[in-house]
Formats: structure tokens, C-alpha cells, sequence
């Protein structure tokens, strides 16, 4: 009887009828009855005997008319449906009395209301779901000891569903049970209860508080250390002590106490991937002096700056997040007064933290570079005066030959793949690395005190103001100039550290903040700005077009990270115990899928940004209050990310998703089809079938047409980009790269082109961003950014691109001597290439073919191919546009499965065919143009090419050198002739070319005579299915009580 009326009690929680008050908020609705049980069913002993004795009566008292009262008022439950269950579950029992009394030997038999009881919860756990009513099995599943571990699974199962479920299981009064089964030392139970502890904790995590009084982290920490758990299991582990610790002081002295530093640094190994992608996690409580020192006597810092090398953007941001809680931010003081207590071995593990977290400062990944932005600023806060003194010394006019002792960020980030015993060196200017006009506050600058430094003053024609090309033209700006500010007006810091250390780690941390002030990515950006107002850094004449015309960024809103973060190589960590990694982005077109590959590339932390999607406006250090503390440190956003993670299904992998195996098969399929009409087409493209005017101001610098939609892509110089459907003449999506005032376009490129392709964007600045959603108008999301280039130097914004599917290989180079070549997999620069040449490199193209194998083009006219399987790199050197010695504007692979031949075309208008395996003559020489040639297109399966000049002609060739066609005019009535040529570019797997004009802004798509245009009747359903939809927008936005018609926008 008491079980039946725990088990009514607990599902009083989620199947009652409530009152008609309550009825009409199903929000005040949960909000009464879970407050109302939880202070009679959980908070007191006492009261829940009372409130389940009140339940029975109810029962018994109502079916001989009388009413019993409670206060407060409960809703009626006499007539629920578990009593039913209840009933026939005593009418059984007391059925088999006759049977035991007549016969005491009699084997009993065990009610089978629990069994069915869980049947019946698995029924509706492989049908329910967070839409359907909820399991009303749920309460009752952990009542039987006997069933326990088949109720564990099922409840794991349950939990896995997603953060509703947690809720509802922790409403109905789960935790108490699943708390009190720690203390059991069933070894089968173990894995099952680390899953559930892990679902809990990453939805509520105020359940730490009753862990440690019940001793349940020794669980944990036993568990973690066990030989005979799989890495995933450990990581789920870590986790859980990760949210015990986390802001926890009894937790973490508890955990200290039993020994969790040691079991962590075990286990943090580069062999063991799984485990160190959590279990650095464990070490963020390492910012009190107790902790620290056990840290520093276990050697932690040199067993995580070991990992910052790992190919897991999450490891290396987990490590990074561990380091940066070793960065001691000195302890408050009212007056300033400095504290003699660093000794040496200290000082010398700062040192090498910070060295470090330099070193890894560009890293590619944005998860990465925000740890690292947030741990620098923690050494920002307990290093600020020292900072500050050496940043006002190096910008005071009169010692302006100092400013050249501040380090380059190219001999920060100069090696190939870090090495943690690497120092940091190097006295070159900091001017490219600083970009806008800076404005220091100190303590003892003398100089030029609350005043602008005129502009004929050394330190204004340095070359920070106008020598450098990266300078972010910062001598455009008219409030140019340095403010050196007293200590006073930027509010003190009440965190101090005692001992400066080497001031050259300072100018390295200055160089270094001010790079990260200007990331690609806004909420990085926004770190690095308030780093330096920390220190009295105030960048003053950077001005974006964000505070210009006050418009927000649609294009980089934030999204929750519950689906995908656009470029996910694993929808769990446990997939790489598989040893298959996720390589759909690197699958060949072609390629038949693998159940084991995955859709996309990383994930990236969204909710980095900010609720506009934009970086922090200009942070002053003068607005800071004057008791700055802890609470102005950027939060660190690896353990929220690790929370989402385990807080999204884990026991269900991507690889289950029939809906997308099944698009990618039917891409594959007519990506065949079209390969072999394209084949056999005469590629003679005479016929426009669509123009565009894309009204850009600078015309048309890029074109991509995408391979499964008819849609066309195009970019100007100013990084609009624009998306149009060329079948029904139709506007579909038009953003911003982003809202920064310097600007440039070098190339658009496609990411994972059969499953959901992402754009990527790079900028003539070497910077590359990379959108999904580009083709729903307003739902373009930024999945990641970073500076592809940063810390190598190029004479010029002259960055180019390309992108190679089958290895996830980004190539960037320019007017530099290096080839950089970044995993988007691992989002880390894997190989630095040296050109071997006098002059920068003007084109690349990536082999289809092969992986690892790239053609460059060079202005001095010269063509090479690389490939970074081979040791020299170097595989094949020609010079076959001498001697004419203009720049190589296209190169490309020959069209087909031939590695071997490539087509290279410079600007004085000749274009020439290369066989690597022949001399580096070519073997044929086509004179396209008579100079002014600026773009070539190559397709990669159709025998054809393209070129254009800026005389307004475009010429179609065969691989034989046969002229197939020759466009000059628009086929309109008046026959104007088309624009200067600015991009060419063909479909993938189509006879159609792509051409942006750069005068007229028009983009002109070219196909055969017999492409299929849609038929008359087709435009008609188009319109009409549009109209429709314009129309039921429109009714479902009246009808949920909005603005009507400047609501909605018209296709």
C-alpha cells in the first residue's frame, strides 16, 4: 500500500487535472504542483507520511461520502487512473492468499505489476517523444530493487532524449534515488549511473551541493580512475567532477583532498584523445592558491601545454581553459600595495603558460582562440600595472625607437606545428600587428598627458600610422593619435600582481592582444578590446560600419548549439573511438556513402556571440568602474559548451539520419548523370539563359553556382553577398561578410557540396569566414572565422584561396614566401610550405584528384606544383608564360581524373597547357586575349575552359585549343556589348558558365543551345506557389497578433 501511494504521489507531478485557475498557463500549471511537492513530498519526512496517509484517505474516505480536507488544498486524486493499476496489482496479490495458506512450500510468485510497469515504459520509449503526453511509468521505474538495472537503462534511455525529459525526471522526484544509489558497489550498475549523474548535471547543477555532503564525487573519481572503463565513460566522469567543482569551494577541497589532481593528470596523455577532452576541465578550480600549488607540485602545466597540439579543437580549448586557471590574478588590494609572495618556480610556470597561450594565439578554431583570449585577460588582470608601464614606455614620442623592440606575431606563431618547448622571440615592429591608432593609459607616463599627439611627431609617422599595408588604414581616420591617460581615469584595478616578469612576455602580450582585437570572430574580438582596456589600451579610431549606420548583423546571430554547430565533424565525442573520423567534407563527389562519415565539418561555438551577433561596441577603459574585479573577466565558454554537449542525445548518432543518407545518395546519383551528359555535350555556351544585375557598387568580384539548385552566389569588393535563383529570376538571401571597415574579396568557395554545403568567404586579408544557411533569406549563420594568414607578413592584400574536398585541406597564400595549409577538420594550420620563389604567389588551385597536391601561380609568371605528402613538397617548377613575365591570374587541374595537367593563364592574355610528366615547356599555347586577361574558369569534368578580359570579351576554348565561342554582346534588342570581365566559374556538374561584369554589376549565366529552360507553364506554378506562400505568411502573421504587410517581405 505505501508503494502504491509513492507511486501516486509521484505522479500526482505530471497527470493531474488541475484547477481551472491554473489550466490556462501550462507554465503555472508545473510551477504550482512542483513547488507544492516538493515542500510536502520532499523537504520534510514527516510531511510526506502525512501527505501520503491524506491520499489513502482520500481514497477510502470518498467511497463512503465523506470528504476529507487538506491545507493546502490538493487537487482530487480518488478517482485517478493509477488506482486502477493500483487495484489490480492488490487484487493479484491478495488473489494467491488461498494458494499460500492451503500450501506453506508453495513457491511464490512475484507480482508482475513493476514487469509491466517497464514494458510499458519501454513501449513508449521507442515511440514517445517530448510532443506526446508523458510516461506515466516514469515515477514508478526505480520502486522494485529487483528490477533495478533494466530500470536504469530505461531511465538512461529516457534522459538521452533531451533536456525536457532531465526536468521532467528531476520534477517527479528521481534525484533522491539515483543520489542513494551511489553508495551501492554494484560494478554493473557503474557505467549506467555515470550516464544519468552526466545528464543531470549538464541541465542542474545545483544537484553538486548534495553529491559532496552524500560523498558521491568519490564515486566519480573512483570511476575515473578505473583501468577497465572505455574513454568515453571517463570523459561522462570528468564531466560530472568538472560540475562538482565548478564554482563549488567544499567541492573542490573535497575533491583535492581525494587525490583528483593526480587521477586527472594520468589520464591526460596524448594518446588518450577522450580523455583529455574533458577531464582539463577538472582543473578550473585551480585558481586558489591551495589548489594551485598542488597543481604546480603534480606538474600540470607541462603535462596540458603538451596538449595544445592535439588535432581536437575541444582538447586543445580544454587545455587551454586549465592553463589559463594557472594564470594567477594576484589577490584584492584597496590600496595597490604590492605582495612579496611569488617565489621563482611560481613566476617560472606563469611564464611558461603565458608563452603558451601566445603561441597558440591564432589558432584556427574559435572555441580555441576564446580560451585563450579569456585566459590572457585573466593575466591582463593580474598583471596590469606592469602591462601598462611597458605599453605607455613603448608610446611615449620621445623613446620612440623602443617601439621597435616590441615582438612580431610572425615569430610568435613561425613553426609549422607547435612545439611547447618553444620560446617566444623576435624584436621586430609591432606596427602591422597593432593596425588602428592606439590610446595607452599608465601610471607614470609624463607625457603628453589627456592630450592627442600631434601628428608630425615621430611617433605619428611611424610606421604604425602609414608604413604598414596591414595598418588598417588607420591614417584615414582624422582622431589619429595616442592618449596617454592617468591611472585614475581608467578606474584602478583592485587585482595586482606583485612580481613583474620579463617585459618582453609583456610586449609579446600587448602585440598579441591587439591581433586578437581585430578577429574575424565578434565575440573575440570583443574579449581582446576589453583586455586592453584593462591595461589602458583604448583602440580609438577603428570605426566599423556596425556603429556608423547602427544596423545590426542578422547574418552572425547566435543559434543554441542543440542540432549542429554548422561545421561538425562528430555528433559525439564517443564517434571517434570508431576510428573513423568525419570525412563527408572529404569524400569525393562521386564517392558512395559511408554510414560512418558525417554531414558537415566542426562544430563551432555559437554562442560566442552576442545577442546581435556582433562584437562588443569599443570598450573604454574610463567607463570601467573603480572597483573593477573578478566579475569584469570574460566568462570562458568551454564548459557551457561542454554542457551543451552532453545535454543533446548521445546514445543516437548522425549516422542514423535516413533522411540526409538518403539526399546524399540522390545527389550522388545526379551528380553521375550530369557528369556523363556533360561529358558528351559540345560545351559551346551560346546561349544566355539568365542575367542579373546584382547592383553592386563596385560591380561583381566573385561567382559560385551552386550544384544542386539553380542558384548563383556573388560577392563584390565590399563583401556583400548576394543569392539568386537564375530559373525564376528571384532574389533569395542578401548579407553582409561583416559590418568592419576594411574590406576586400578574394574568393568564394563550397564546402561539403553533397550534404548541406556551407560558403565560404575569404577576404583579400587573408581573413575566412564560413556561412550555412546562405540560402534562406535572413537565416545565414556564421559558423566560423579565423585569420588564415596571421602572423606572416604579405606586401599586400592580395590573400587568395582554394578549397580541396577530398582531404579538408584550405590553401591560402599571396605576396609572402610561405603556402599555409589549414585542416578545417581539425581547424589547425597543419604544414607552412615554402614557395621557393622571389615573388608572391597570385592563383591557386587545389588537385580534385589527389589529395595533398596543389598548382600555384606566381607573379613573376612562374607555375608550380606542391604536395604535402611528398618531402620536398616541390614536385614540378615552369615558367611558360616567359617571356612576357606578367602574372599568373588562373591556374586549374585539366578536367578529369588526370593529375597530371594543368592550365595556367596570365595576364598579358595567353593561356598555356602543362604536363607534368613532359618538360616544363607547354604542349599547347592558345593566345586568348591581347593582354588585360583577369579571369580563367576550368571545368572539372566537361573537356572545356573559359577565360575573360577586361575589353569585354569572354572566349570558351576545348582541351584541343579550339575556339568554341566568343561572347561580346547581350542578347537584347540593342545588342550593348557585356562588361569588362571581373570572375568566371562553371557549374560542377553542368555545361553552364557563370560571368560577373565589374562595370555594370551584371552576372551573366551561359549555357548550350539545348539547355532546358523552364517551360512557360512552370513559371506560372513558381508564381503561384510563391503568391500562396506570401500569402499564408502574411495570414500567420496576423493571426499571432503582428504588424502586418512591412512584416513581411515579398520574394
Amino acid at each position: 500500500m505505501k508503494t502504491g501511494c509513492v507511486a501516486l504521489v509521484l505522479c500526482l507531478n505530471i497527470s493531474v487535472d488541475p484547477p481551472d485557475v491554473i489550466k490556462i498557463s501550462p507554465c503555472a500549471r508545473k510551477e504550482c504542483w512542483i513547488d507544492l511537492f516538493q515542500r510536502l513530498f520532499r523537504q520534510d519526512l514527516l510531511v510526506a507520511s502525512l501527505f501520503r496517509n491524506f491520499l489513502l484517505a482520500e481514497r477510502i474516505m470518498r467511497s463512503a461520502n465523506c470528504s476529507p480536507i487538506s491545507y493546502p488544498l490538493l487537487p482530487p486524486t480518488h478517482q485517478h487512473h493509477m488506482w486502477d493499476a493500483w487495484d489490480m496489482a492488490a487484487e493479484i496479490c491478495l488473489s494467491k492468499l488461498p494458494q499460500l495458506i492451503a500450501d506453506p512450500n508453495a513457491e511464490f510468485q512475484p507480482s508482475p505489476f513493476f514487469t509491466e510497469q517497464l514494458t510499458a515504459f519501454e513501449v513508449w520509449l521507442d515511440h514517445g517523444s517530448e510532443d506526446k503526453k508523458p510516461p506515466e511509468q516514469l515515477p514508478i521505474v526505480l520502486l522494485s530493487q529487483s528490477h533495478r538495472f533494466r530500470a536504469l537503462v530505461l531511465l538512461g534511455r529516457f534522459l538521452d532524449m533531451g533536456p525536457w525529459a532531465v526536468d521532467l525526471a528531476l520534477s517527479v522526484g528521481i534525484f533522491p534515488y539515483v543520489l542513494k544509489l551511489l553508495q551501492t558497489s554494484a560494478m554493473e550498475l557503474r557505467q549506467i549511473l555515470v550516464f544519468i549523474w552526466t545528464k543531470i548535471l549538464s541541465l542542474d547543477k545545483s544537484c553538486q551541493v548534495d553529491l559532496v555532503k552524500d560523498g558521491g564525487h568519490a564515486y566519480f573519481i573512483r570511476f575515473l580512475d578505473s583501468l577497465d572503463a572505455y574513454p568515453e565513460q571517463r570523459a561522462m566522469a570528468a564531466f560530472v567532477l568538472a560540475v562538482i567543482v565548478d564554482g563549488h569551494r567544499i567541492g573542490q577541497e573535497a575533491c583535492a583532498n581525494a587525490g583528483l589532481i593526480d587521477v586527472c593528470l594520468r589520464h591526460l596523455q596524448p594518446e588518450n584523445p577522450n580523455d583529455a577532452q574533458t577531464e582539463p576541465l577538472l582543473l578550473q578550480w585551480l585558481y586558489f592558491p591551495e589548489a594551485q600549488l598542488l597543481g604546480l607540485q603534480s606538474n600540470a602545466p607541462e603535462i596540458v601545454i603538451c596538449l595544445l597540439s592535439e588535432p581536437q579543437p575541444e582538447v586543445r580549448a580544454s587545455a587551454v581553459f586549465a592553463l589559463g586557471n594557472l594564470v594567477d590574478i594576484g589577490s584584492p588590494s584597496l590600496n595597490g600595495a604590492d605582495d612579496d609572495s611569488d617565489d621563482d618556480e611560481k613566476v617560472r610556470a606563469e611564464i611558461n603558460v603565458v608563452r603558451s597561450l601566445l603561441q597558440i594565439s591564432s589558432d584556427g578554431s574559435p572555441l580555441v582562440r576564446s580560451e585563450v583570449a579569456v585566459a590572457l585577460t585573466r593575466f591582463a588582470m593580474g598583471h596590469n600595472k606592469h602591462i601598462k608601464s611597458v605599453a605607455a614606455e613603448y608610446w611615449k614620442p620621445q623613446t620612440n625607437s623602443l617601439l621597435k623592440s616590441l615582438p612580431s606575431l610572425a615569430n610568435i606563431n613561425s613553426s609549422n606545428v607547435y612545439s611547447p618547448s618553444s620560446l617566444i622571440q623576435g624584436s621586430s615592429g609591432l606596427a602591422s600587428h597593432i593596425g588602428p591608432v592606439l590610446r595607452v593609459g599608465s601610471d607614470n607616463s609624463a607625457t603628453a598627458r589627456d592630450g592627442r599627439i600631434s601628428t608630425s611627431s615621430p611617433i605619428a609617422t611611424n610606421s604604425i600610422m602609414h608604413g604598414s599595408p596591414q595598418s588598417d588604414d588607420s591614417s584615414q581616420h582624422s582622431d589619429s593619435g595616442i592618449l596617454l591617460r592617468e591611472n585614475a581615469s581608467n578606474g584602478g584595478l583592485n587585482y595586482s600582481r606583485s612580481r613583474p616578469i620579463d617585459n618582453g612576455i609583456y610586449s609579446q602580450f600587448i602585440a598579441t592582444m591587439c591581433n586578437v582585437a581585430k578577429d574575424p570572430y565578434p565575440r573575440i574580438a570583443s574579449i581582446g578590446k576589453r583586455a586592453l582596456s584593462l591595461i589602458g589600451v583604448e583602440q580609438v579610431s577603428m570605426r566599423n560600419s556596425r556603429l556608423s549606420n547602427g544596423g545590426a548583423h542578422p547574418g552572425e546571430t547566435s543559434v543554441p548549439p542543440s542540432s549542429n554547430f554548422g561545421m561538425a565533424r562528430s555528433s559525439s565525442w564517443f564517434d571517434m573511438n570508431s576510428g573513423n573520423f568525419s570525412m563527408a567534407f572529404r569524400t569525393p563527389p562521386v564517392s558512395p556513402p559511408q554510414h560512418d562519415y558525417l554531414t558537415g565539418l566542426r562544430r563551432v561555438p555559437h554562442v560566442l556571440n552576442s545577442p546581435d551577433g556582433l562584437a562588443d561596441p569599443l570598450l573604454s577603459s574610463s567607463a570601467a568602474p573603480s572597483n573593477m574585479g573578478l566579475d569584469i573577466l570574460p566568462q570562458s565558454l568551454i564548459y557551457r559548451w561542454s554542457c551543451g554537449h552532453f545535454s543533446r542525445p548521445l546514445l543516437t548518432g548522425s549516422d542514423d539520419n535516413e533522411e540526409a543518407n538518403a539526399r546524399r545518395e540522390e545527389r550522388e546519383r545526379i551528380a553521375m548523370d550530369c557528369i556523363a551528359k556533360c561529358q558528351r555535350s559540345s560545351c559551346k555556351m551560346t546561349s544566355q539563359i539568365a542575367s542579373w544585375d546584382t547592383r553592386f557598387e563596385l560591380g561583381t568580384k566573385a561567382s559560385l553556382l551552386l550544384p544542386f539548385s539553380p542558384i548563383v552566389v556573388a560577392a563584390d569588393e565590399n563583401e556583400q553577398i548576394r543569392v539568386w535563383n537564375y530559373d525564376d529570376a528571384l532574389p533569395v538571401n542578401t548579407f553582409e561578410n561583416h559590418k568592419l571597415s576594411d574590406r576586400g574579396l578574394s574568393k568564394l568557395l563550397l564546402i561539403n557540396e553533397l550534404d548541406d554545403s556551407l560558403l565560404l568567404v575569404g577576404s583579400s586579408d587573408g581573413n575566412v569566414r564560413i556561412w550555412r544557411n546562405y540560402t534562406q533569406k535572413g537565416g545565414q549563420k556564421l559558423v566560423t572565422a579565423f585569420s588564415s594568414v596571421q602572423g606572416y607578413r604579405s606586401a599586400g592584400r592580395s590573400i587568395v584561396f582554394d578549397w580541396q574536398q577530398q582531404s579538408g585541406y584550405l590553401y591560402a597564400s599571396g605576396d609572402m614566401s610561405s603556402i599555409l595549409v589549414w585542416d578545417l577538420d581539425k581547424e589547425q594550420l597543419v604544414n607552412t610550405i615554402q614557395s621557393t620563389a622571389d615573388s608572391g604567389i597570385s592563383a591557386l588551385s587545389a588537385s580534385q584528384v589527389r589529395c595533398g597536391q596543389f598548382a600555384a601561380g606566381f607573379l613573376d609568371a612562374s607555375v608550380r606544383i606542391f604536395d604535402v605528402r611528398t618531402p620536398d613538397r616541390l614536385v614540378y617548377t615552369a615558367r611558360p608564360h616567359a617571356p612576357r613575365s606578367e602574372k599568373v591570374v588562373g591556374i586549374g587541374f585539366q578536367p578529369g581524373f588526370d593529375p597530371y595537367k594543368i592550365v595556367s593563364a596570365s595576364q598579358a592574355g595567353d593561356i598555356q597547357f602543362l604536363d607534368v610528366r613532359r618538360a616544363s615547356e607547354p604542349y599547347l599555347t592558345i593566345e586568348a586575349h591581347r593582354g588585360s586577361l583577369m579571369a580563367l574558369a576550368v571545368h572539372r569534368h566537361a573537356p572545356v575552359i573559359a577565360s575573360g578580359s577586361a575589353k569585354q570579351m569572354i572566349k570558351v576554348f576545348s582541351l584541343e585549343g579550339e575556339q568554341l565561342t566568343i561572347i561580346r554582346y547581350q542578347p537584347s534588342f540593342m545588342g550593348q556589348r557585356i562588361g569588362s570581365v571581373n570572375c568566371l566559374s562553371f557549374h560542377r556538374y553542368k555545361s553552364l558558365l557563370a560571368a560577373g561584369a565589374g562595370d555594370n554589376a551584371l552576372v551573366s549565366i551561359y549555357a548550350e543551345d539545348n539547355y532546358q529552360l523552364p517551360t512557360l507553364m512552370q513559371c506560372v506554378q513558381r508564381c503561384f506557389e510563391v503568391a500562396l506562400g506570401f500569402i499564408w505568411r502574411h495570414t500567420t502573421v496576423e493571426e499571432s497578433g503582428m504588424s502586418t504587410w512591412e512584416d513581411v517581405e515579398v520574394e
